[in-house]
């Protein structure tokens, strides 16, 4: 599959060592082959190639995108006149964990407890009301940046950390905004390979009017309320920021406490694939008169 992490990978490869003429020259002959040659050559790791049958279960899908850390695998099947394999669908996190939301809600436990208390997601190592050490990342393991950061640099960060967001924080750790891979797609899309060179926040006043804006929580926001947003709308990552409990304990409101992605919802709900099936966080099935009949979903662009 061609991904955003593939257009990603380009712009690092060719963006340090060639010029914009060069690059627009480049690009209308590139052939997707040579993207193992540029991943050679940035040493990332060479993506998966995955597949599943339109008649596995949700849950080996599931097992599949949770073992491998992908974000989507293809639905193969043979075609009965040709005898030749064929796509029949993509399925995403965002589709299997909507459609978990929608008809699993009763077989999820603990949806009523905090999310971090369920250890969902990744959190700073600092605690809340600490001071910021000069000389230390007050927000490590996650990856920060600022409205002066350069978008390259941000761009250098995706390809590195196989990350699709990064949050943008002003002085105090506030999170004022989120730039995100496509956000470098539009950029390209546009033809401004030059644009790179632009702070953070001269990008984002080109970014597109119909963002749909950060979507953020609370470390005590429950996982049921996470399950009902991802019912109601498109989210792929949700950024944690302290609110009263940390303000309490001498922190600041709205200030960077954690990211969640689909990524770590699905390893939840799931569980460590690595494990095996006594990892599930699921509850016996209903009996038929619990049982509600499933809704179909609807992807809408």
């Amino acid at each position: 599959m061609f991904t955003v992490s593939d257009i990603i990978h380009l712009i690092q490869f060719y963006y340090k060592s060639s010029t914009y003429d060069t690059v627009a020259g480049d690009v209308e002959f590139f052939r997707l082959e040579s993207l193992r040659d540029i991943e050679k050559e940035l040493g990332v790791e060479e993506p998966p190639l995955l597949r599943e049958h339109p008649s596995a279960s949700l849950y080996d899908a599931a097992k599949l995108l949770i073992q491998t850390h992908a974000r989507r695998v293809p639905l193969l099947d043979n075609d009965s006149e040709t005898g030749h394999e064929v796509i029949v669908s993509v399925l995403t996190q965002y589709r299997l964990l909507k459609f978990i939301a929608i008809n699993c809600s009763k077989e999820i436990s603990q949806l009523h407890l905090p999310l971090r208390k369920l250890n969902i997601g990744t959190y700073v190592v600092r605690a809340p009301g600490d001071p910021f050490i000069e000389g230390q990342d007050p927000f490590y393991p996650i990856a920060t940046a600022s409205m002066s950061t350069p978008v390259f640099d941000v761009v250098h960060m995706f390809s590195e950390r196989g990350i699709s967001a990064v949050p943008i924080v002003d002085e105090e750790g506030i999170v004022v905004n989120l730039y995100e891979t496509v956000d470098v797609i539009t950029l390209v899309r546009l033809g401004a390979y030059q644009s790179l060179d632009l702070t953070v926040g001269e990008a984002l006043n080109q970014r597109s009017l119909d963002f749909p804006g950060v979507v953020i929580c609370t470390a005590s926001d429950s996982l049921g309320m996470l399950m009902q947003l991802i019912k109601k709308r498109r989210v792929h990552r949700l950024v944690v920021v302290e609110g009263d409990e940390e303000e309490r304990k001498g922190g600041k409101k709205g200030r960077l406490l954690g990211i969640i992605t689909l990524s770590d919802v699905l390893r939840y709900l799931i569980g460590e694939a690595c494990i095996g099936d006594n990892a599930e966080r699921f509850r016996p099935p209903p009996t038929e008169e619990e049982r509600q009949p499933p809704q179909t979903i609807e992807e809408h662009s």
